[in-house]
């Protein structure tokens, strides 16, 4: 190991999600820091950290939450997946990795020390250099939104395919498009009039403002079967996957609006109202193959960071949690 690993840290903690973890968050200045590290792993200063809905979907998850609170996560705990930042000690076994390097990368699950602590560890297998060129705080949100986005069409669609992603300007979408356009589809895509330029700007060929259309399910019909492939980023309106064989020739749900959801569109039989194309339920992979390749791939257009929770956010939301 090179340096000495520090004892305390500051951090946003939290020990309970009741009523919105959000509203349970204190900042520490003399938090724990994480355990030293050994084998593989890598300590490294957060310098920014970006949100995902899981960041307080998993904890909040009722039951399951509280169970994962207790036997996984533990508490307090430092909620963030997400991050950017400098390589403070490498394990014997991560020697690719040196001390002041720039990095980037996700914990593949919430845990105790999460990016919205000033230090996390994590595997050297799951971090990838910064590209010259790229800023911390976007190499910062490429981790889940950037794979997940990836993942969701590589393997999926082909060059010249028509691809629908619903829901254009969050997180996943922003990603969405670009891979989309690279990998040679056309691209069509949902968003407020207000992020309409937004979406054309990152590539989209068309896009449907749902502020205007009233029935987005019944423009889609009226197209006819027009998509070879949809991701669906947001989970509604409802009716759209019982009524895709009209205009869709395969669908992947990325964000459900919840578990109920799911389980509905994967076991109701399309005899009783089901819906009639292949449903597949996507969960993404952590790997550094992908995270190389979204950094090779990734351009400035992450520019306006809003409100998580809502679900016409824009782009990601960037917290600086030390100084570069």
């Amino acid at each position: 190991m090179a340096s000495a690993q520090p004892t305390q840290m500051k951090a946003w903690l939290y020990s309970s999600t009741t009523n919105g973890l959000e509203k349970n968050l204190n900042f520490d200045a003399s938090a724990r820091a994480p355990p030293a590290v050994h084998g593989n792993n890598v300590l490294v200063q957060v310098l920014s950290a970006s949100l995902n809905p899981a960041d307080y979907k998993v904890p909040e998850m009722g039951l399951v939450g509280l169970v994962a609170q207790k036997f996984v996560i533990g508490t307090p705990a430092s909620p963030g997946m997400d991050f950017c930042g400098r390589v403070v000690v490498s394990g014997d076994d991560a020697t690719e990795f040196l001390p002041g390097q720039l990095v980037y990368g996700c914990l593949s699950q919430p845990g105790q020390f999460g990016s919205l602590g000033e230090y996390l560890v994590t595997s050297a297998s799951l971090l990838a250099p910064v590209p010259e060129g790229v800023e911390v705080d976007h190499a910062a949100c490429i981790g889940i939104a950037g794979q997940t986005a990836y993942q969701s069409l590589a393997g999926y669609v082909s060059a010249g395919d028509k691809v629908f992603i619903n829901g254009g300007s969050g997180g996943c979408g922003i990603f969405a498009i670009q891979i989309a356009k690279e990998m040679g589809c056309h691209v069509t895509t949902t968003c407020s009039t207000k992020n309409v330029e937004f979406v054309r700007g990152l590539g989209a060929d068309e896009v449907i403002d749902y502020s205007v259309e009233e029935d987005l399910v019944a423009t889609l019909r009226d197209r006819g079967v027009v998509f070879d492939h949809i991701v669906d980023h947001i989970g509604y309106p409802a009716p759209m996957y019982r009524e895709s064989h009209h205009f869709f020739g395969g669908w992947e749900d990325v964000g459900a609006s919840g578990v109920g959801t799911f389980v509905d569109r994967l076991i109701w039989p399309s005899f009783l109202g089901g819906g009639k194309r292949k449903y597949v339920v996507f969960f993404f992979k952590n790997t550094r193959e992908d995270l190389v390749k979204m950094g090779e791939w990734f351009e400035d257009a992450v520019k306006a960071f809003e409100k998580l929770r809502s679900v016409r956010a824009r782009g990601k939301i960037v917290v600086h949690v030390a100084k570069p």
